[in-house]
């Protein structure tokens, strides 16, 4: 069936518009408690964690009510990483966990994303029952078949124990400095005492949330924060998450940043070099250099849609362990359910600490093709497929480049613009060849 809420992690908006509305959240919550108690044959419980946004008391709220109003016992946590409500969810052999948050969007923006009870994404069958539940009218228990409410004090003690258990028990971080940016997000609280309780020196950046300054001039989609930091502290590594802290990019002494495919490549390098790994998952927006890196490994590598969840299914299908995008979200199957941007790192850390080597040293071997991404906003709904001058311009690109680089153009499922990528090279090429696109776009968008 089509969806008109759920895209590709979650339901996402601006607040104040459909569908992140009080009455829409509200009726959100008593839908899916109403599918959860379904399934669940008994009475179900939840948790619900949240990001930074004040936007999210008014959410959690509604969310809250909702829940309870079908049933549901619901568990608050307060601020926590995405990755946390996941873990939680499972160590407490709960029905659901509900994260509200909108990721590396800005404060604006809000969503709701819903974790299944053994901690993977939910299911998209159980996203489309939500989607008719949602449509139906909205009800209400009778008195003594209402859900309860309670807090959570210790979830973000628990999920610092569960990430400093990731990293390898015959190691540290002692004589390491690390500058933490938090972006102002779920793991201002968080991530900092992970690193310094493995023994590493920590300097925080982006640790003071206001309700309204996520991602705002730091994290992982604002690393300039973070290198100058870095920089300033003379720190061997810097370490900046996302607003839900799912989301990675890493800094080294020099103040060079590696992206999501750069920081997988040194983990599966390692990895490879100790045991067997028997392939490697990433999504279409991966560097075709990580491809050309594995193939010289002789290491299986497939290719999924944008977005962790797929690139997730794609490892469980495939029954592998290690994928991710190269925007940063890193997925290591043997250490958690989803993608965790400080389980990530810890990882980066323990290859290079078992190596002896530097970032640098590290991604030596990895040559990556420039690419350039363009993002064009176009109205909602758009069908670019349909429209001639946008193909046309596509593959003139194509062609032009022909071995020497590919073109992509995706619809975001979390903004209304239009994604366009081109990689290859020479820069140069590339460069104008996006452009190129993006300009089509944005004439057939006007008409």
């Amino acid at each position: 069936m089509s969806r008109s809420y759920f895209g590709t992690d979650g339901i996402r908006g601006t607040v104040g518009a459909a569908p992140m509305t009080p009455d829409i959240v509200l009726r959100l919550g008593y839908a899916a408690g109403k599918v959860l108690a379904g399934r669940a044959g008994q009475h179900p419980a939840v948790l619900v964690g949240k990001d930074t946004r004040i936007s999210g008391y008014m959410i959690e709220a509604a969310l809250e009510s909702g829940l309870a109003a079908a049933g549901v016992d619901v568990l608050l946590c307060g601020p926590l990483p995405t990755p946390g409500v996941a873990y939680l969810t499972r160590a407490l052999r709960l029905s659901a966990g509900i994260v509200i948050s909108a990721s590396h969007n800005p404060y604006p923006d809000n969503g709701i994303k819903f974790f299944s009870g053994d901690g993977y994404k939910l299911a998209d069958g159980i996203e489309s029952e939500i989607e008719q539940a949602l449509a139906a009218p909205m009800g209400c228990n009778a008195a003594a078949a209402l859900g309860r409410a309670r807090r959570i004090d210790d979830a973000q003690g628990r999920y610092v124990e569960f990430c400093k258990s990731t990293f390898p028990g015959d190691l540290d971080l002692k004589g390491v400095k690390i500058v933490v940016d938090c972006a102002h997000g779920a793991a201002y609280d968080v991530a900092p005492h992970v690193f310094h309780e493995l023994g590493a020196e920590v300097v925080s950046i982006g640790t003071s949330p206001d309700g309204v300054n996520i991602n705002d001039g730091f994290g992982a989609t604002a690393p300039a924060a973070l290198v100058a930091e870095v920089k300033r502290q003379g720190a061997d590594f810097g370490i900046g998450l996302d607003g839900d802290a799912d989301r990675l990019v890493m800094a080294d002494a020099e103040g060079t940043l590696y992206d999501g495919d750069q920081l997988l490549y040194v983990i599966v390098k390692q990895r490879a070099a100790k045991a067997r790994v028997a392939g490697v998952a990433g999504t279409l927006m991966t560097n075709l250099g990580f491809e050309q890196a594995l193939e010289r490994m002789h290491l299986p590598f497939a290719r999924a849609r944008v977005g962790d969840r797929y690139v997730l299914e794609l490892l469980r299908e495939k029954g592998w362990s290690l994928g991710g995008e190269n925007s940063g979200h890193l997925i290591c199957l043997d250490k958690h359910t989803t993608g965790d941007g400080v389980i990530a790192a810890l990882q980066v850390l323990a290859a290079l600490r078992q190596e002896r080597r530097t970032l640098a040293e590290a991604t030596a071997d990895l040559v990556m093709y420039p690419q350039v991404l363009v993002n064009v906003p176009v109205p909602r709904g758009f069908d670019w497929k349909t429209r001639p001058a946008i193909a046309e311009a596509q593959d003139r690109a194509t062609r032009a480049l022909k071995s020497r680089g590919r073109v992509l153009l995706r619809p975001s499922g979390t903004e209304p613009v239009l994604r366009v990528m081109v990689e290859g090279e020479p820069r140069e090429a590339i460069e104008s060849a996006a452009h190129r696109i993006a300009e089509a776009v944005r004439e057939a968008a006007r008409s």
